[in-house]
């Protein structure tokens, strides 16, 4: 879905008129994510966010992924598969699947660490152990109480942060704050913006930790695009974040195409992007995630071969205390 312009904004009258549907979700959201949740017998560390769209979790899996293996931890993923075909429990295998059939963000996360979809989450407990986790990194899932969380860690935009701050379908929140915030244990903001400022006073006020972290371009990535003028385009949580980070590392940016988050691309969507790249003499640019739905069309190998991919890594600006941190929890949840 592509995020409704009324959520940024509180004077909206739609979204006043809504609230009276924000607080029945969110009172059944509240209510469900209070229920004990299943015990998993190794540490589980889930990576969510407040509210729906992007806000930076599938790269804040992956740096997790690889601070962990560097403390000699063996992380599993556990995704519920969004977009894909599978309900599983199955492990992802980019040789195999598609993001047709496991969804495109555990295709992409696959290719560097061990992913189980499972769209029953506790179904995937099993499988995650017996591909030798000694923990399971959740991928999304925060609100969903079908597995204990020995650590909740939410990932923020700070230049976005909650919207107006409203409960579905009036705001963005998946669940009221009070809640959510009382599950939380730590809280990662993308970016140097305030916009979460307030809510990250609200968790260090609980004992909760506060990092900020920031999105790094890949230089093989840029070193592609150099010199050239590109069509960008993008179908993700936060399409405006992704041509952003292509201007502020000196990308001509000419022209953006955004599109619904995990949107499938269809024929005229790829004729119209061919045709506005041919005409105007641009190079096609796109996120990683985005190229993964792409190459899993067979009709559209040949495009998908003429578009270039935006890699980006995420760099935690304090990573000593985030490991700190881990060793920590994780030795508590092993206690």
């Amino acid at each position: 879905m592509r995020e409704p312009a009324f959520w940024n904004r509180p004077s909206s009258l739609l979204s006043r008129l809504l609230i009276p549907f924000g607080a029945l979700y969110g009172a059944v959201a509240a209510q469900r994510m209070a229920r004990p949740g299943t015990r998993a017998g190794v540490p589980v560390l889930c990576v969510g966010n407040y509210h729906v769209g992007g806000a930076g979790k599938t790269p804040t899996v992956l740096a997790l992924a690889g601070i962990l293996r560097a403390m000699g931890e063996t992380p599993v993923v556990l995704s519920r598969g969004y977009g894909g075909r599978l309900s599983g429990p199955v492990r992802v295998d980019p040789a195999l699947h598609t993001a047709t059939d496991v969804g495109d963000e555990p295709l992409m996360m696959a290719r560097e660490v061990p992913v189980i979809v499972s769209r029953q989450r506790a179904a995937g407990i099993a499988p995650a152990r017996a591909t030798g986790a000694s923990l399971i990194l959740m991928d999304d899932g925060f609100q969903n109480p079908a597995i204990a969380k020995d650590v909740s860690l939410i990932v923020i935009d700070g230049d976005r942060g909650v919207g107006n701050g409203r409960v579905l379908p009036a705001g963005p929140l998946r669940a009221p704050l009070p809640p959510q915030l009382a599950r939380t244990d730590a809280l990662v903001i993308i970016g140097n913006g305030i916009a979460a400022d307030s809510i990250a006073a609200r968790v260090r006020e609980q004992a909760g930790l506060v990092l900020r972290a920031q999105l790094r371009p890949n230089e093989a990535s840029v070193a592609a695009l150099r010199g050239r003028r590109v069509l960008a385009f993008a179908g993700i949580g936060d399409p405006a974040r992704f041509f952003r980070s292509l201007r502020a590392s000196s990308i001509d940016v000419v022209a953006e195409r955004p599109f619904a988050d995990h949107q499938p691309f269809s024929q005229s969507d790829i004729a119209e992007l061919r045709t506005a790249a041919k005409r105007d003499n641009l190079t096609l640019v796109t996120t990683e995630k985005d190229l993964a739905r792409l190459r899993n069309i067979e009709t559209l190998a040949a495009f998908a071969q003429a578009v270039i991919p935006f890699a980006v890594t995420l760099a935690f600006d304090d990573e000593p205390t985030l490991r700190s941190f881990l060793t920590d929890r994780i030795g508590r949840g092993r206690g």
